[in-house]
């Protein structure tokens, strides 16, 4: 079936989609941290930062991104999209993995602010989550992760004396923009969607209260 949508409008859904897709949520979470809680990095030299910025990249975008890539070329998956249930199955434990050693490196080191903690938390039980749902649906991965940055940078604002809400308005803004534009380019339901964003939430909440 042929997609209604101006061309125009598809591209930018495109563009969206690609730009904040699930695994560089992580690095922006942290680049969002730095923004607004630069005195829970004092101390930390400018190499260690660039080099724990780097870390989360790595651990969360660029290994499970390759570990697709491999999928794909050894005919395990038909395209680096996804587009099935059963091939997001060993995507789903590769970044569940990932998540877990994340949140365990933030929980055994002092130097980490709480919400990296509750934020690594919070996505393995949404990845584990999904896992289980991924069963009878092909559950939105960008609704879930975008509306889990969008609860992190709320209870971030709750937990530290910050004051600003630029931060939040505009990550309330960009998790409209991203549930929209998949609803434009993606094959995803309604339902898919709305389960996702709603995993996202709760998973976030679960994991501060958890953490605290």
């Amino acid at each position: 079936m042929e997609n209604p949508q101006p061309k125009l409008v598809r591209f930018f859904a495109h563009v969206i989609s690609y730009v904040f897709h699930p695994l560089f949520i992580p690095t922006y979470f942290i680049l969002y941290l730095l923004q607004v809680i630069p005195y829970e990095f004092v101390g930390i030299t400018d190499w260690k930062l660039n080099l724990k910025i780097f870390s989360v990249f790595w651990w969360t975008a660029f290994l499970p991104a390759f570990a697709v890539f491999l999928m794909w070329r050894l005919k395990l998956s038909t395209s680096i999209f996804l587009k099935t249930q059963k091939e997001r199955i060993i995507p789903y434990i590769i970044v569940m993995f990932f998540y877990w050693w994340m949140y365990y490196l933030s929980r055994n080191f002092t130097d980490q602010p709480i919400a990296l903690k509750f934020f690594f938390f919070g996505v393995f039980i949404s990845s584990s989550i999904g896992l289980i749902v991924n069963n009878y649906m092909k559950v939105s991965l960008h609704a879930m992760a975008t509306s889990a940055l969008l609860m992190a940078v709320l209870l971030t604002n709750m937990h530290y004396p910050i004051g600003d809400i630029f931060w939040v308005l505009l990550t309330i803004l960009l998790t409209g923009f991203v549930i929209s534009a998949r609803m434009v380019v993606s094959d995803h339901t309604k339902n898919e969607l709305i389960v996702g964003f709603i995993i996202g939430i709760v998973t976030q909440l679960a994991a501060y209260f958890w953490v605290l």
